[in-house]
């Protein structure tokens, strides 16, 4: 093989995440790429709910195909837009460096303005306007602002910053690693704690999938993986799995590898914020699946199931399968 086909979307942060692939292949493994762009269902029903179109698996679907029928031979993800279980055949092998795994509260107009937690629920008052459709995000950020109005917005980081900066909401709430990766750093009001709002499993990680049978390319892609940040996103994709979970559930899961221990962040929240199941566990890095298998068998003892029942029977998208 001669060179690497990288299969991507082809927004800023995508192609962003696809050349840092590329970038990597080349120092460490030598090896010359090329970006192919795909559009995917999700691009294409851009105006849409992610709850109505079926979830973020629509941003991956035809990305995927076209690995699984020899059209690119790798595929570059943002890993929160992964399916907890991969199709047959393909197979997570490769893992970059974890960026800032937080959410980050953005304000209208904001450059370089950096507020605490306390300070932006002050300044935003008792009823702003934010913009997000995670569930997540909404579930855990109704125990902050009770009053809000969450507001669902879909786009680009460019697109999002321009609705806001043009009064259509009083803040948004965006990845921190997707701002910090386009170079928004400084749009950055509030990255907001770990403690107040748990990220989505694999926030902040680049996650390259590739065909499970291709030794050879297997072989190259172990040289740009990051330890540490594979380590977390394993136990963290583990919680998922174990709950049943997708990219459209109230589920956070944030882990943290320290030498040779792993911690491990999770929290189950029902869509109002009314109920939420927090559990955090360590373990073993060498056995990062186990934490999470742990940090998921004591959510669902602690009541979790109960909630993500709830969910799934309003949400039928938010389930694991993917569509036909």
């Amino acid at each position: 093989m001669e060179r690497l086909r990288i299969g991507t979307r082809g927004s800023e942060l995508a192609l962003y995440q696809a050349n840092a692939v590329a970038a990597l292949l080349a120092d460490r493994a030598g090896v010359e790429t090329e970006v192919v762009v795909i559009r995917t269902s999700g691009d294409r029903l851009a105006e849409a709910s992610l709850a109505e179109i079926g979830g973020k698996r629509l941003f991956v679907k035809e990305i995927e195909d076209a690995l699984l029928a020899g059209t690119v031979d790798i595929a570059v993800h943002s890993s929160k837009d992964l399916p907890a279980v991969l199709p047959d055949g393909l197979a997570l092998g490769a893992v970059l460096e974890r960026d800032d795994p937080r959410d980050a509260v953005v304000l209208p107009g904001s450059t370089g303005r950096v507020l605490s937690l306390d300070a932006l629920v002050a300044h935003l008052g008792r009823a702003p306007r934010i913009g997000t459709s995670s569930i997540r995000r909404i579930a855990q950020l109704t125990r902050l602002f009770p009053a809000a109005e969450f507001l669902p917005i879909r786009g680009n980081v460019a697109t999002r910053l321009a609705k806001l900066d043009a009064g259509g909401f009083d803040a948004l709430v965006l990845a921190s690693a997707g701002l910090r990766r386009l170079g928004y750093h400084g749009r950055i009001t509030t990255p907001v704690p770990v403690a107040s709002c748990v990220p989505a499993p694999g926030q902040g990680i680049i996650a390259v999938e590739y065909r499970a049978a291709d030794a050879w390319v297997a072989e190259r892609l172990l040289t740009i993986t990051h330890e540490a940040s594979a380590a977390a996103l394993e136990a963290e994709r583990a919680v998922v799995t174990e709950l049943g979970g997708g990219c459209q559930m109230p589920i956070g899961a944030c882990a943290e590898v320290d030498e040779d221990t792993i911690g491990l962040t999770t929290v189950v929240t029902s869509p109002d914020g009314a109920r939420s199941v927090r559990v955090e566990v360590r373990g073993l890095a060498a056995d990062p699946r186990q934490a999470g298998l742990q940090a998921a068998g004591q959510l669902l003892a602690e009541g979790a199931g109960a909630i993500l029942h709830e969910v799934r029977a309003t949400q039928p998208s938010a389930s694991l399968a993917r569509p036909e």
